[in-house]
């Protein structure tokens, strides 16, 4: 660890289920992994102030207030976190950025194409490094399956299948939220699940090149609550894509919100020459794989159940079959932006990289309304 930087202080704006993720991984990473300087939870944002201070008490800020620009303005905070709706996201991490700090966004980074496209040419120039929250990307077992890969465990890619699936929208009585609305959510299941199974797909296949799509919304209209009114759900449920990466390999991408059974469900099966390896996140701590080897009648897919060989695991837990959980990556992809700012390099999925990943789903959504293949950053 670099002696110049002894301690980072923390600034989090929202205090939602990410906001709580990291205050979590930011007051944890320490413990850990050890390797980063000492973490300062300096201040929290949130409305009512009300709230704000009894958030700062219990996540452990030293102080709290309703304003974000005091989070970014403030002297000891060196690294921003932004958990908020997505309609300020971009205004947010551009104060941020102009202000010097490190920004660690929640994905999507903005509600459109452009806006996003102006957060990486603001990055390009300003002095902080930046990360997105793409913490499924930071679990062992991907990390394990990227390696086999590289290998060539499953011989020469043919084929990606991945889809990401929860219920929180399949009740069509369920009230209707800023979620249903492009001015305040932007795309619907693509931006808030289907770009998680974009942020895997590349991981593993590398860029998608193009792509033909379709969308729909499934619950047209929600009830408001307290009232008799209904009110229209401007964004999708579904989106369904067959894309072709820069690689020359097809695949198949499948989001919905409205997938009632479905909790976190993140599919995904890689198919190559000599066999596949398949993932379900639900079961986020095995990943099987099928080899074309050996016996035919014994061949079978096996379970790897991710422990100490598969890091950084083992920075948490000793022994395999302990299990980690959600809140567990995202100290993972916490450690990789501080190694990144102690390393003055670009970290894993900063917002270049996170770019390409918008620059899908917003084409999926652009192929579903012409009916045409879209070709990505054409």
């Amino acid at each position: 660890m670099s002696k110049a930087i002894q301690s980072l202080g923390v600034g989090l704006i929202g205090t939602g289920f990410m906001g709580k993720c990291h205050a979590l991984g930011y007051g944890s990473v320490k413990a850990v992994f050890g390797d980063v300087p000492g973490i300062r939870l300096e201040i929290l944002c949130d409305v009512p102030e009300s709230r704000a201070g009894e958030m700062a008490e219990q996540f452990g800020f030293e102080r709290a207030t309703d304003d974000w620009r005091k989070v970014i303005s403030d002297p000891r905070v060196d690294i921003v976190c932004i958990t908020t709706p997505n309609k300020v996201h971009k205004e947010m991490a551009l104060a941020a950025l102009e202000a010097g700090k490190h920004v660690h966004l929640e994905k999507p980074m903005a509600l459109t194409l452009d806006d996003a496209r102006e957060l990486v040419e603001a990055a390009k120039v300003a002095k902080g490094r930046t990360i997105t929250g793409y913490n499924y990307t930071h679990n062992p077992a991907l990390t394990h399956a990227k390696r086999l890969i590289e290998e060539g465990a499953i011989g020469r890619l043919v084929h990606f299948r991945g889809a990401v699936d929860e219920d929180y929208q399949a009740d069509p009585e369920l009230a209707w939220t800023w979620r249903a609305t492009q001015s305040e959510a932007g795309l619907g299941t693509l931006g808030d699940l289907g770009c998680h199974l974009v942020s895997i797909a590349t991981m593993l296949m590398g860029p998608v090149e193009s792509l033909s799509a379709d969308i729909r919304t499934v619950h047209e209209t929600r009830p408001v609550a307290g009232s008799a009114e209904r009110r229209n759900v401007e964004n999708e449920d579904v989106a369904s894509a067959l894309v072709r990466f820069e690689s020359g390999v097809s695949g198949v991408l499948m989001t919905s919100r409205s997938a009632w059974g479905r909790k976190s469900y993140i599919g995904f099966e890689v198919h190559g020459t000599e066999g596949m390896i398949r993932f379900d996140q639900e079961r986020m701590n095995e990943l099987q794989l099928y080899q074309n080897q050996g016996d035919k009648a014994t061949q079978g897919f096996k379970t790897i159940l991710t422990g100490s060989e598969h890091p950084p695991y083992g920075e948490f837990v000793p022994a395999p079959g302990h299990q980690l959980g959600f809140r567990d990556l995202k100290v993972i992809e916490i450690h990789e932006f501080l190694r990144a700012i102690v390393e003055g390099r670009r970290a894993l999925t900063d917002f270049a990289s996170a770019l390409h990943f918008e620059e899908v789903i917003h084409a999926i959504a652009a192929a579903a309304e012409t009916g045409a293949r879209v070709k990505i950053g054409g």
